[in-house]
């Protein structure tokens, strides 16, 4: 009996791919159409895909292309082809602004965007498109019932960026020791943080690293540059305290002001001298 059913579970597979061949090689435009969606409904989406692209010349201007369009989308999204699935569900949206799809696109596009973001070590342009596209949702549906999963992803997404901009600036520092270029560097980088995202939370950690970096830099200095980068320190230090009179950097940047204020002291007794 068990033979029975695996022959016939086998002439069905070996018919239905039979089926697909013939209309994907030989098939009239309509014969291709009804088996994408037949391939799309049964899950296949990569076979769905292959008969779409054939078939999209064909139907440019027609009312089905709005389903296609959508379905096109939706496949790349199940075959994990998640930038290219963003950029569709956007031109599906942008195409149809009317669709009864349109909001669910939009979410789709922002998540396929998201979901092609493993790390905010990788390159960011994934990053930034679905942090626009959270955005644009945000904005665009505020009574929607996935409001508060795009403001999760969004800020989530965020945070990538802020993880990626602080160790960017960080790495300026670390890596000054051997080229001191990367002390104004580190400055810029950390400076660029702080405006780029109000409220971070490397906010403490930021500003005790410009203030090392701004006094790193003084130090090493030539005395014709020293005064005004000691001036530029002593400001960085007045911040963090400002922000953090309590800071957990407290000792070392104590340290940092101490020797500061010597060096500021021994300048103005040089100038007095001359």
């Amino acid at each position: 009996m068990k033979r029975i059913v695996y022959v016939v579970i086998a002439f069905l597979m070996l018919t239905s791919c039979g089926e697909y061949h013939r209309a994907l090689n030989r098939g009239t435009t309509d014969e291709q159409y009804k088996m994408a969606i037949k391939m799309y409904e049964a899950e296949k989406y990569s076979r769905a895909l292959r008969l779409f692209e054939k078939i999209t010349p064909s139907y440019r201007g027609k009312p089905q292309m709005e389903r296609i369009q959508y379905m096109v989308a939706n496949s790349n999204l199940n075959e994990k082809n998640y930038g290219i699935a963003g950029y569709y569900f956007g031109r599906f949206s942008d195409n149809y602004p009317k669709s009864s799809k349109r909001e669910e696109a939009d979410f789709l596009s922002a998540l396929s965007y998201y979901k092609a973001t493993p790390s905010y070590t990788k390159d960011p342009t994934n990053i930034n498109k679905a942090i626009d596209a959270f955005q644009s949702f945000i904005d665009k549906y505020p009574d929607s019932p996935k409001l508060a999963e795009a403001n999760k992803y969004y800020q989530e997404l965020r945070y990538m960026l802020e993880s990626k901009a602080f160790d960017i600036a960080k790495n300026y520092y670390n890596t000054a020791e051997t080229d001191p270029r990367n002390y104004r560097a580190a400055i810029v980088a950390f400076d660029n943080l702080l405006s780029d995202f109000l409220g971070t939370t490397y906010k403490e950690e930021a500003l005790f690293y410009r203030l090392k970096a701004a006094h790193d830099l003084a130090v090493k200095s030539r005395v014709k540059k020293r005064g005004e980068r000691t001036k530029v320190a002593l400001k960085a230090y007045e911040k963090l305290k400002r922000n953090f009179p309590k800071t957990r950097f407290e000792k070392e940047s104590e340290e940092m002001y101490a020797t500061l204020k010597e060096i500021e002291q021994d300048l103005q007794k040089q100038l007095v001298k001359s």
